[in-house]
């Protein structure tokens, strides 16, 4: 009998012991990159070869560095009996985790502490200057009279005669096009009495878009003595804008990570990767010329030219990121 209960013991020993060594058998280190599932609400660590879905991924996320695209090393029990709402992976109990720096053989220690990692915004703007390629000319021809019909029809022969000198004076390769038309009558306003209609003014305005800047001037000219006689406005724009937008964000983005670099040298470390980056857009200010000028000197266009000096564009761009930045305990 007590050589029958020593070799059930010694049974029942080396079963707990296949147990366990089968148990640890299963405990596996991963290293990988995190990411969300297909369908939200899980997260997986996508080594080079294989998924790997976190079962316990709450235990972590409060974590500064539990966010999308963190190499981390992760040791673990694979559950490939486990029914996810997910299945995509192998299903992981992970039992720890930490970051993982892929550039070095293991963690970074300084002073026998792991780095930390933080998140730094940044911003950054440029100015840069171009030459405008396009110019936009708006005239108008302004008629009176005491009947509605005769303002029209005056203004009508007018403005045809302005069209034709404004395609003549502009080239073949203008944009002449009518933009605006309006026909109103003129009151007096008497105390105590209705307002009485003395007249009616029509107002026809024609916008050329021409590519030659250097006829800007001539442009104008041709208008007055055509019988245009206002000068709504001139502006000069830059219409092939990619390459000035482009050279603007590149200033911008420069910029920026200059100053995440800057922020982590004063903390101590260093920007170990871009995470986000926001494009706030670049904006080109047209330049405008003094209108109130140029009607005097379209005025007096038939003594001499009027002069236009055509001036650089303002190109702004601003750029928005957020940094990584590694530093010590």
């Amino acid at each position: 009998m007590m050589r029958r209960k020593v070799l059930m013991l010694l049974s029942v020993i080396v079963l707990i012991s296949a147990v366990s060594a089968q148990a640890l058998a299963k405990e596996i280190t991963v290293r990988g990159r995190l990411g969300r599932t297909v369908e939200g609400g899980g997260w997986i660590i996508q080594t080079d070869s294989e998924k790997y879905l976190v079962l316990n991924f709450q235990r972590f996320q409060n974590e500064s560095w539990f966010h999308v695209g963190q190499a981390v090393e992760a040791t673990g029990e694979p559950r490939p009996d486990a029914i996810t709402t997910q299945m995509e992976g192998t299903p992981f109990e992970v039992r720890t985790m930490r970051p993982f720096d892929e550039g070095a053989s293991g963690a970074q220690v300084t002073n026998g502490l792991r780095p930390r990692l933080t998140r730094v915004i940044v911003s950054g703007d440029s100015t840069i200057q171009a030459q405008p390629d396009t110019a936009i000319v708006n005239v108008a021809v302004v008629t009176q009279s005491k009947r509605a019909l005769d303002a029209q029809q005056e203004n009508a022969n007018k403005s045809d005669a302005v069209v034709r000198a404004l395609k003549t004076a502009a080239g073949a390769g203008a944009e002449v096009k009518t933009s605006g038309y309006n026909l109103q009558p003129q009151y007096v306003y008497n105390q105590n009495q209705p307002p009485t209609i003395t007249g009616y003014q029509a107002s026809n305005s024609v916008t050329v878009t021409l590519n030659d800047l250097s006829k800007v001037g001539a442009v104008i000219d041709a208008a007055a003595q055509a019988g245009a006689n206002n000068v709504q406005s001139i502006a000069f724009i830059l219409r092939n804008d990619r390459q000035a937008k482009q050279q603007a964000l590149t200033e911008a983005t420069r910029e920026a990570v200059s100053k995440a670099q800057a922020v982590a040298q004063a903390l101590g470390g260093r920007v170990t990767r871009i995470i986000e980056v926001q494009e706030g857009g670049a904006v080109i200010r047209p330049i405008y010329e003094n209108t109130d000028a140029i009607r005097t000197m379209a005025a007096g266009a038939q003594a001499r030219p009027t002069p236009i000096e055509v001036g650089s564009l303002d190109i702004t761009s601003q750029v928005q990121l957020i940094a990584e930045v590694e530093t010590p305990q």
